[in-house]
């Protein structure tokens, strides 16, 4: 029984010696950041607007969205190739209507009267005008997007923000209403 007393008395007078001690331990509390630093280059749009004028889809390609480069030279390619291919038969339909004119009536289109061969020409040819202002819309269209691209590219999306449909039952009409639910948390 002395025996525990005694270590029951070592350890408080060891316990006392320790709280009377000098030595201070300090914490030292650290502010978690929540908040991501981002360093927003406000230069970035305009270089993704430049790459993209220079060559087509390059800005895409530096927004790093590379899945939209063959949409951009798909939809160009194809107005290249509506044009191309409008362009040439307006000029056939052009030459034959020419010739027909000199007294030739020894062209692929001697099946076509003159009147068929001005109307043929006429559709070509705007065709052709329509497919020459699609190149130059998705050209600009490419351009456009490069630079919406970098400029959103820079905000801070998270989850605090939501968008969510929400479709809940009328209780007077029994019919069924459509709504949209905009949740902000702070």
């Amino acid at each position: 029984m002395h025996k525990i007393i005694f270590i029951g008395l070592l350890f408080f007078v060891m316990g006392i010696g320790r709280v009377f001690s000098q030595e201070k331990t300090v914490e030292v509390l650290v502010a978690k950041d929540t908040l991501k630093s981002n360093d927003i280059d406000p230069l970035t749009p305009a270089k993704a607007a430049f790459y993209s004028a220079v060559l087509p889809g390059l800005g895409q390609a530096y927004n790093k969205k590379y899945w939209k480069i063959p949409l951009v030279y798909g939809a160009i390619g194809t107005s290249i190739y509506f044009f191309s291919d409008s362009s040439k038969k307006y000029h056939q339909y052009r030459d034959a209507y020419k010739r027909r004119l000199e007294g030739y009536t020894d062209d692929k289109f001697s099946y076509l009267d003159n009147s068929r061969l001005i109307v043929g020409q006429k559709f070509y040819q705007r065709n052709r005008d329509l497919s020459a202002l699609f190149i130059l819309g998705f050209y600009v269209l490419n351009i456009v997007d490069a630079n919406v691209d970098a400029a959103l590219i820079q905000f801070n999306v998270n989850e605090n923000l939501s968008v969510k449909p929400n479709i809940y039952p009328n209780d007077v009409t029994s019919r069924t209403n459509v709504g949209l639910t905009f949740n902000y948390t702070f």
